[in-house]
């Protein structure tokens, strides 16, 4: 038998809120000095792959200043319009309400370094 200790968080500290409607969009910016937004599709294979590193690193105690949240670029075509989105995954990151940096790619070692420099 394997020992284990279990830790307990809530469901908000777990999850990566998807974010559906711009209202949700604008919240979500004037409510956090940090945010991330992680814009994919269901249908990118590189989405796949980097949206559960995303939801990992999202867990970190080093980012929790963070607040990381998802767009579905096929539901809320809107905002990915707005923050002028053209590949995918493409996160962003935003400090008071603006936009500060942007990466491009589902590269694990740069979203790290994207999620730390977001903190400086």
């Amino acid at each position: 038998m394997v020992k284990t200790s279990h830790i307990f968080l809530s469901i908000s500290s777990i999850m990566v809120k998807e974010i559906q409607t711009k209202a949700e969009y604008e919240e979500a910016l004037a409510s956090n000095d940090i945010v991330v937004i992680d814009f994919s599709a269901t249908w990118c294979g590189p989405c796949k792959m980097i949206g559960p590193k995303f939801e990992a690193m999202s867990q970190e105690a080093e980012f929790s200043k963070i607040k990381c949240f998802k767009v579905d670029v096929d539901e809320v075509s809107e905002l990915s319009e707005d923050c002028n989105v053209v590949s995918l995954p493409t996160f962003i990151v935003f400090k008071a309400g603006k936009e500060a940096n942007r990466m491009i790619g589902a590269s694990e070692s740069k979203l790290r370094v994207t999620l730390t420099k977001a903190l400086e």
